[in-house]
């Protein structure tokens, strides 16, 4: 098995781990920036096996420049979804606040 066979590349910016859901920027944001192990990371995300874990980090080796470049992208667009989700909530984020300054209200 290739490496590159444990993966679909659907887009430029979206590079999934085969079988699943899961985007191997979720896998290597847990790896790189939280510091956790492959096993840790295999027990949190259930539809991915360790050896997929494994191969995502071993693909980020073999691409690191390239999956650097895809990591910033990523988090720069998470950053900019969560401004706007900030500055324009959903009607259910709104009733979810509203209903949380209520409880408060009701306990003081």
């Amino acid at each position: 098995m290739q490496l590159e066979d444990y993966f679909m590349i659907l887009a430029p910016d979206d590079i999934r781990i085969k079988g699943t859901r899961i985007g191997i920027e979720s896998v290597l944001y847990e790896y790189i920036y939280r510091c956790k192990t492959p096993e840790e990371i295999a027990q949190q995300f259930h539809t991915v096996t360790l050896e997929q874990v494994y191969a995502t980090i071993l693909y980020y080796l073999h691409h690191q420049s390239e999956v650097d470049a895809y990591l910033a992208d990523w988090l720069e667009f998470s950053r900019t979804m969560r401004e706007n989700q900030q500055r324009n909530p959903s009607p259910a984020r709104i009733k979810f606040r509203q209903m949380q300054a209520e409880k408060a209200g009701q306990l003081q």
